[in-house]
């Protein structure tokens, strides 16, 4: 199931979470055309935001995404505080939690790298296109590399139009 970013967006504006959304939906939020499947977001290791975080996802029934059935897990503040990043699988759809980014760093940097922007009927912090292609260029998978260009032409049509 691939999550509604608006739906993802709002449940966590409605808990006060700090988080910027990275990946894939960002990109779309940049212009892109890529499909995406998860719902990825960098978020800031505080304990107070964790515990956030953790109430705003409860109710949807994280486990870890890709794990062998059975294994022991539950999504609470220690977990996630003696933990970094987390592939969810959760009734929202899949959802990445993810501490630090590669090519940024944790969320204080990564937020430094976004932009506010309305997405449905909320606001959030996205990741900017320079923000994007650093991560990507730092990851390098294929999939990666190959939204470089798609990023970089994005990036150079805003310049033109004067939106950046």
């Amino acid at each position: 199931m691939t999550p509604q970013p608006e739906e993802v967006i709002r449940l966590l504006n409605d808990a006060g979470v700090e988080y910027v959304v990275i990946g894939g939906v960002a990109m779309v939020a940049h212009g892109s055309a890529r499909a995406t499947f998860d719902f990825d977001v960098c978020y800031r290791r505080s304990s107070e935001n964790i515990d956030r975080l953790c109430r705003a996802l409860a109710p949807h029934h994280p486990s870890l995404r890709g794990a062998p059935h059975g294994l022991p897990f539950r999504f609470e503040p220690e977990t996630v505080k003696a933990g970094l990043n987390f592939t969810l699988a959760t009734d929202l759809g899949d959802i990445d939690l993810l501490g630090e980014v590669a090519g940024l760093g944790s969320y204080e940097s990564v937020a430094g790298a976004s932009d506010v922007k309305v997405i449905g009927d909320g606001q959030c912090r996205i990741l900017s296109i320079d923000g994007l292609l650093k991560t990507k260029r730092a990851i390098a998978r294929k999939k990666d590399m190959d939204g470089i260009e798609e990023l970089e032409a994005l990036r150079d049509l805003r310049k033109r139009l004067g939106e950046f």
